[in-house]
């Protein structure tokens, strides 16, 4: 027996398995409606029914099921990709209610408007029995866009939903977006008219369903919503965002909703300019992905096409309309895809602990600190625990996904000690590694 060629063939297995888990073999679906069931809003929250936890959709949007860029993808197998290989736990349907084959306004199309509704009623059923056999959540996406004011197809819109939740009511999967991006001066007290009379149509059928609600601006004035929300529960209010073009005053713009105690949703994201097209900005879609998840916010990436600029997230020239492996993604469906797989703990992890957090800094202030310390490769997150014990006797923890944070409502004059560790998620359990060094502050 040649023991040389033997090792050299045992060696060339092992590459072999190797190279087999880096190139997508390792699944890395995420959790959904088997493991979370019907959704309800509490506080500023998305929240599972059946365990009561904080659930966060990572999701991804059709481009517009109208069209051949985006209707092409609405199948169960290219769900089940989404699912299965990309760390998708939900899906957005978008249907345009104007230009070429608009639900309201079908444009140049030769077919009459009636024939064009029941073939897009088609493609959403088609969409919506896809992710339900595969235990995903789905969004019915009523896309508002040239029409700018929803009070303008408002008669088709009441008909439609009244449709859609008749059909979807006994779901615990379907969520219902009643208008994508209001726009062109549409105010909030515009778009709050319009609210009040489609969703009393949803709840007859549907009485606890989840309702998302465009805000003014393309849907960016969380702020201005916030300021006098609707008196229904069970309601998100979306803010949308392109990562080249929206940065910190948008943010800004949400943390106030936040505070305010505004549930929001990000129904649309990408990481180009608003266009859809342009030069992307990763290193901003990062700032607001680590922002949502540190929120517990759920959002969904535009778009799952192949059309030719770089919000796809598909190449152009990508003809496969499921299945698709990685060297079948734009730069953008790599590195959001990358994150999705990471941020839902399903990144496979070598067996190894996360290294120790160091350089912790403390900054006081009126009765909160400010955390800083130096990140560590590969973490999903930190945990930092805090107490004015030396020992850590009641001590508080608070999850991040950052960095830095600031503990407050701390008490004035008393002296905390903190510590910090990192995780990552192995099988969707969080693997800890050790404590930094105590750090202790006098709050002011």
């Amino acid at each position: 027996m040649n023991w040389k060629r033997m090792k050299r063939a045992w060696m060339l297995c092992a590459c072999a398995m190797f190279l087999g888990l880096s190139m997508g073999t390792y699944k890395v679906q995420a959790k959904g409606v088997d493991d979370y069931g019907a959704l309800k809003v509490s506080g500023t929250h998305l929240v599972s029914r059946r365990t009561n936890e904080n659930v966060v959709l990572r999701g991804v949007s059709t481009h517009g099921i109208n069209w051949d860029v985006g209707y092409p993808y609405i199948s169960k197998k290219a769900f089940q990709t989404l699912r299965d290989d990309y760390s998708v736990n939900a899906v957005r349907l978008a249907m345009y209610t104007t230009e070429y084959y608009g639900y309201c306004d079908k444009g140049s199309a030769s077919e009459s408007q009636s024939q064009v509704q029941k073939t897009l009623q088609a493609r959403i059923d088609t969409g919506v029995k896809a992710a339900t056999d595969l235990g995903m959540y789905v969004i019915i996406d009523w896309h508002i866009l040239n029409d700018q004011n929803p009070n303008k197809y408002k008669k088709q819109a009441k008909a439609f939903f009244k449709d859609m939740s008749e059909k979807y009511a006994q779901q615990d999967n379907v969520l219902y977006e009643i208008c994508n991006e209001p726009n062109g001066g549409t105010s909030w007290s515009d778009i709050t008219k319009y609210a009040k009379e489609i969703i009393p149509v949803i709840r007859k059928n549907d009485p606890d369903a989840i309702i998302i609600v465009g805000t003014p601006t393309w849907s960016q004035d969380v702020d201005v919503a916030a300021e006098k929300p609707l008196d229904y529960d069970n309601v998100l209010y979306t803010l949308h965002f392109y990562s080249a073009t929206h940065k910190d005053s948008y943010r800004a713009k949400l943390k106030k909703a936040l505070d305010k105690g505004l549930p929001v949703i990000v129904s649309e994201f990408g990481v180009s300019p608003a266009s859809g097209d342009g030069t992307i900005d990763t290193k901003e879609a990062k700032k607001w992905l680590d922002y949502l998840d540190e929120n517990e916010i759920s959002y969904f990436a535009w778009s799952l096409s192949n059309k030719a600029e770089s919000a796809s997230l598909l190449k152009s020239s990508t003809k496969k309309t499921s299945g698709w492996s990685k060297s079948d993604l734009s730069p953008a469906g790599k590195w959001i895809f990358s994150q999705y797989a990471l941020r839902s703990g399903n990144v496979k992890p070598s067996n190894s602990k996360p290294a120790k957090v160091k350089s912790v800094k403390l900054t006081r202030g009126s009765k909160k600190i400010k955390v800083r310390f130096s990140k560590v490769s590969n973490a999903t997150g930190y945990q930092v625990v805090y107490s004015t014990s030396k020992k850590y006797s009641k001590a508080k923890k608070k999850l991040i996904y950052k960095n830095t944070t600031t503990l407050k409502g701390l008490k004035k004059g008393k002296t905390y000690y903190v510590k910090v560790r990192a995780f990552y998620k192995k099988s969707g359990t969080k693997v800890y590694g050790s404590y930094s060094a105590t750090k202790k502050i006098r709050v002011k």
